[in-house]
């Protein structure tokens, strides 16, 4: 399920935390527990493999949190990075070194957030009066982005294209891992939330590598380790921490996911109000616009 906040990260945020606060306290050896034997664990706590093969569709519904709350300049400079094109950071730097431009503090934005099997989604964001839109059917996607005056559709960049492939589906990465080409491997045990959790190395078909760690206890997967953002010309390690886990129609979902980026200070939460299992979702929903 961790692709859902994936897929809103992709148009929404990048956030913030130094790596030293995300390190791991404890190095110590799993308890006798294999990777495969951690998989089923953790497949059974989510719900079971047969519930999640079941869900085709879902929809998250709730707000996120955009920018900074302690600088104008700040929040405007990842408003920047997040949303703007090289050109309109250029424009919005001007104007604010002129006077001429004021940055908002945080705020939480509502979304929408749409998916359909198998590597459908569509994601609606209200920002500044306006509503952004990123579709993805599985192969190509549009964004509009009606905040930056751009509201004809483009098509992702060439980076934002690489970013799908290999992307998690509905149920997460390790559900039916081994059909989809992915080898898992167990390299220990480290603190999450003050909780032990196994550390995961997740090697995807396509030779990416990803970290996922389950709780000890509860066998949720309560951090993922997300695409790495570019910001500032470098790239940055991405976590995203999962929490308030709740059923909804047999499936476990996490209802506060916490991100944060290798070397910022600053987190960002999405909070979920609204989750809906199978919804009716069109196909029509995920194709491209004007089409």
């Amino acid at each position: 399920m961790s692709s859902q906040g994936r897929v809103l990260l992709g148009l929404l945020a990048s956030l913030c935390m130094p790596t030293a606060l995300w390190a791991a306290d404890s190095k110590t050896a799993p308890a006798g527990l294999t990777a495969a034997q951690i998989v089923d664990r953790h497949i059974a706590a989510r719900g079971g493999l047969d519930t999640w093969r079941a869900v085709q569709t879902m929809s998250w519904s709730g707000k996120m949190d955009a920018g900074t709350g302690d600088s104008a300049a700040r929040t405007a400079k990842y408003l920047q990075q997040t949303w703007g094109s090289e050109s309109h950071k250029a424009r919005v730097a001007a104007a604010m070194e002129t006077g001429k431009a004021e940055a908002p503090q945080q705020v939480q934005l509502p979304f929408l957030l749409e998916m359909k099997r198998p590597a459908k989604s569509r994601v609606e964001l209200e920002f500044a009066g306006k509503t952004a839109i990123q579709v993805y059917d599985g192969k190509s996607g549009w964004m509009k982005r009606p905040y930056l005056n751009r509201d004809d559709w483009e098509p992702f960049s060439p980076e934002q294209l690489r970013s799908q492939d290999g992307k998690w589906q509905l149920d997460g990465p390790l559900f039916d891992y081994a059909a989809k080409g992915t080898k898992v491997a167990l390299e220990g045990v480290e603190k999450v939330d003050g909780n032990d959790a196994y550390k995961l190395k997740l090697t995807l078909k396509n030779g990416t590598v990803q970290h996922v760690w389950i709780d000890r206890k509860t066998f949720l997967d309560v951090r993922i380790e997300g695409t790495p953002r570019r910001m500032d010309g470098k790239m940055h390690t991405v976590w995203i921490t999962q929490r308030d886990f709740r059923p909804v129609q047999g499936v476990m979902v996490p209802f506060e996911l916490e991100t944060a980026v290798d070397g910022y200070p600053d987190t960002h939460k999405m909070q979920l109000e609204k989750v809906a299992v199978n919804p009716k979702l069109d196909d029509n929903l995920f194709v491209k616009p004007g089409a």
